[in-house]
Order: structure tokens, then C-alpha cells, then sequence
């Protein structure tokens, strides 16, 4: 699986989950300084990038799942779950 593969798979595996479901996957995969950290990244940034409203919004949110895909492909590589597509 290649990392575009893993990044659609991932958006629609979360696409699936309730709020519940989702908060167990940021409790056992995200510290809380991170989530931290990309709420007021996310913030400063876009506001910076002159982004407001539902974008500006969102943007921590989208940091915290580039976040996660790429935690989800280091423990792949380090398990050796490479897959046919690497």
C-alpha cells in the first residue's frame, strides 16, 4: 500500500467512526500536548495565512490527521507492514 492508498484508506476508516470512537483513537495515539500544540498551531497559522471562518476552523484538525497517517505509516514501517506498494 502506498501512501496515498493509506491516506484515503485512513480518511475513510475515521468517515466511519462516531465522536466517541474517534476520541479512544486520539486518547491512545496522541499525547495531549500534541493535540494542544496543533489547536494553537493551526490557529496561528491560519491566521497568519489570512484563512478565517470554517477553514481556520478546521486547520487543527487537518494537522492532527497528517499527524496520525504519518504515526500510522512509521508503526507500519516499524512492523515491518510495508506492503506490496513500498
Amino acid at each position: 500500500m502506498d501512501h496515498t492508498e493509506l491516506a484515503w484508506e485512513f480518511a475513510e476508516l475515521f468517515a466511519e467512526l462516531e465522536v466517541e470512537e474517534i476520541n479512544e483513537v486520539l486518547a491512545k495515539n496522541v499525547p495531549m500536548g500534541t493535540l494542544d500544540f496543533f489547536q494553537k498551531y493551526g490557529e496561528d497559522f491560519g491566521r497568519a495565512a489570512g484563512i478565517d471562518g470554517t477553514a481556520l476552523a478546521r486547520l487543527p484538525n487537518l494537522l492532527l490527521m497528517g499527524y496520525l497517517i504519518r504515526v500510522l505509516e512509521e508503526r507500519l514501517i516499524d512492523g515491518g507492514g510495508q506492503g506490496s506498494g513500498a
